[in-house]
């Protein structure tokens, strides 16, 4: 359902970024901040170089639903800062009513360049994502998931107003060899009012 993206008018302005669709010409950029050993920590594919990160970048044209994070530069151009994933999914319904419960709701997940942090963009591009997947895409619930050790996450969840909806233990694999805890979280439209600005 990645082409559900499609139907948002792109780009799209918050109050200090644009967002637009993830594109093959992306894989620099996103590269240049993923390998990152503090990045690759939480992220879920890790490679060894860029070869090898393209090939993931590529497969089953996953970068199709991400949401490209752009900061205009000191010269005015548009400066790729991170990308927030937008993934439609089926809620649950009994069987005589699946049908009703087909691609009602999006999990939501990002990764940015640490050299941007603490501006506050990550919550920005995030709150503008939200309010695309509860206005265009008429969505009725968001989720996000997180390791419990990866804290600026599970901050970033709260911090825009996202439920803790499940802490369990030690059920996530982690590529350091550990088994940790997990934390999800979710939102529902009607808790979230739509912002003229992100």
């Amino acid at each position: 359902m990645s082409d559900s993206l499609d139907r948002i008018n792109w780009p799209v302005a918050t109050r200090r970024l644009s967002l637009r669709r993830l594109e093959v010409a992306d894989a620099q950029a996103t590269w240049d901040y993923r390998k990152l050993p503090e990045v690759q920590r939480w992220i879920t594919s890790r490679a060894d170089d860029f070869p090898q990160y393209l090939e993931q970048f590529m497969k089953g044209k996953r970068y199709s639903r991400d949401v490209a994070v752009q900061l205009l530069d000191a010269q005015g151009q548009p400066q790729l800062i991170g990308t927030v994933m937008v993934k439609v999914k089926d809620g649950w319904g009994q069987s005589e009513i699946e049908d009703a419960a087909r691609g009602v709701e999006a999990e939501i997940g990002w990764s940015f360049n640490p050299e941007y942090g603490g501006l506050g963009y990550a919550t920005e591009a995030v709150r503008g994502v939200i309010d695309l997947c509860f206005g265009p895409l008429g969505l009725r619930r968001v989720v996000a998931e997180c390791f419990a050790a990866n804290e600026p996450s599970w901050r970033l969840m709260e911090r825009i107003g996202m439920r803790r909806e499940g802490y369990s233990k030690r059920d996530a694999l982690h590529r350091g060899g550990q088994w940790l805890d997990g934390m999800s979280y979710a939102l529902l439209a009607e808790e979230w009012p739509i912002r003229s600005e992100a």
